[in-house]
């Protein structure tokens, strides 16, 4: 974490406050007076402010009913910060973990460990997220290998990497993907010729979006450690 990181998340310091400490001395790292607020320092170390040992808060795990015309930010843009909806301590030190559109709804997780929702953004790390669909025209009947075998989105490079895809009926599917690329869903389906006119997401790794829209709730113990691995 960084020491600027750190130390807003050990005091009441605000970030421009923990930013002045910091490059005006007042913090010691390990016995050594540190000055660059990009200093990477972690829990067991020894860091200090006019001689208090600085603790950092437990870090916070949060699930969330994302509604319609709803933004995935910490402030409100041209649409309504999906925080909006959050009444809690300190909200300008969460983030987001892995965004959604502004017309998207459903599962969002909300977090200040970037460790761990660097777990479940990384397509290194091949966490499964689960879409719910609702397209234009039919899907093809070729759709399932098409997908399967990776899609080639414009712009690209290279294929996505495989995607599974489950069909409800002829105009609902449920697409699982393990990637995250900018309007990745609605982009695939663009290159094999249909349109999404509607987007949800219901699962990411083993955590089910199980409240109503709009609303949320802590993660369990059980459901963090899921998604740490």
């Amino acid at each position: 974490m960084r020491l600027d990181k750190f130390v807003c998340k050990s005091t009441a310091l605000t970030k421009e406050q923990a930013i002045s400490a910091i490059i005006d001395g007042e913090i010691m790292v390990n016995g050594d007076v540190i000055t660059d607020i990009a200093t990477q320092v972690h829990e067991n170390n020894d860091v200090r402010q006019a001689g208090a040992r600085l603790y950092p808060r437990p870090f916070r795990y949060l699930l969330m009913h994302k509604p319609a015309q709803t933004i995935c930010s910490n402030i409100d843009e041209v649409y309504p910060s999906l925080f909006n909806y959050i009444d809690i301590e300190r909200p300008q030190e969460l983030h987001i973990v892995g965004r959604l559109d502004a017309d998207t709804t459903g599962l969002v997780l909300i977090t200040d460990d970037g460790r761990w929702s660097f777990n479940i953004t990384s397509p290194n790390k091949l966490c499964p997220k689960v879409y719910r669909v609702k397209l234009r025209q039919p899907i093809d009947v070729n759709a399932k290998q098409l997908f399967a075998h990776g899609i080639q989105l414009q712009g690209e490079t290279q294929l996505t990497a495989p995607a599974l895809l489950t069909i409800i009926d002829e105009k609902q599917v449920l697409l699982t993907i393990t990637e995250g690329k900018f309007h990745q869903v609605k982009r695939m389906f663009s290159s094999i010729g249909n349109k999404v006119v509607g987007l949800h997401r219901e699962t990411i790794g083993d955590v089910t979006l199980d409240v109503s829209e709009g609303q949320w709730r802590y993660l369990t113990s059980d459901e963090i450690k899921a998604l740490r691995q």
